[in-house]
């Protein structure tokens, strides 16, 4: 059953200005990357605060200087999102030189510097402006494992978490999103050609029909809960030892 999605916005901006009157922040950060997360999210910030922005920040991939540029600074426009954009591609190439002269580095670790560096610029504006950072992970990717942990699985609060990507399509769909975004697949942009689904190999709708109904065919459930469990140590705090330990 489709949510109620007026009464969903008002309950999201309510939690969203409950939380930065808590933290007495002045303002939220946000990535911008022309995808459908960061749309909801940045409409949602929006509603709740005057004071938000969105960084755009295209990290080494074509794409991120083409089509996810293009779309994030389009929606900045379609919503009055203020947006700036941070090229994170020479500080990528800097960490990749210097790192890979004391290892060989991975396609895994340099795909994963990306989330990471971007998240450092978030919390570097974030601390010099008084602002929070808001998470744009849905539900779908949190329950497989599909994020980087402490690059966009980082944030202070997150308005969508809850959020399967079907049902954030219908969100965006209730405000009036451009279609630009509605029909784009869904990547991370990490290299060109990237894809989530692709990645994955399982479709969001089967993800959120085994999240949401339980109804998914044996070869889709097999890969969701292979993920899963590989991916617990993200949804956790890391074990640490103490002396207080029963």
């Amino acid at each position: 059953m489709m949510r109620n999605y007026e009464h969903e916005t008002e309950r999201r901006v309510e939690f969203i200005r409950g939380v930065l009157s808590a933290a007495r922040a002045e303002g939220v950060v946000y990535g911008n990357s022309g995808g459908k997360d960061s749309a909801l999210v940045g409409i949602l910030c929006k509603k709740a605060c005057e004071n938000t922005v969105g960084l755009i920040m295209p990290c080494g991939s074509k794409r991120n200087y083409e089509a996810d540029k293009t779309d994030a600074e389009a929606l900045a426009r379609q919503y009055n999102l203020a947006a700036r954009v941070v090229d994170l591609s020479d500080p990528r190439n800097a960490l990749s030189r210097v790192v890979g002269e004391k290892t060989r580095l991975t396609d895994s670790a340099l795909a994963n510097m990306a989330p990471r560096l971007r998240m450092t610029a978030l919390y570097a504006v974030a601390a010099s402006e008084n602002r929070l950072v808001a998470g744009t992970g849905n539900r779908s990717e949190v329950y497989m494992g599909y994020f980087t942990k402490w690059g966009d699985g980082a944030f202070d609060f997150n308005p969508i978490a809850d959020l399967t990507v079907t049902e954030i399509y219908e969100f965006l769909r209730y405000l009036k999103a451009p279609d630009f975004i509605l029909e784009k697949a869904p990547s991370g942009g990490l290299f060109d050609g990237q894809t989530d689904e692709g990645d994955m190999g399982v479709t969001y709708a089967s993800i959120d029909g085994f999240l949401l109904t339980g109804a998914v065919n044996e070869r889709d459930r097999a890969i969701i809960e292979r993920f899963h469990r590989a991916s617990r140590h993200k949804r956790h705090n890391p074990p640490v030892y103490s002396d207080l330990q029963t």
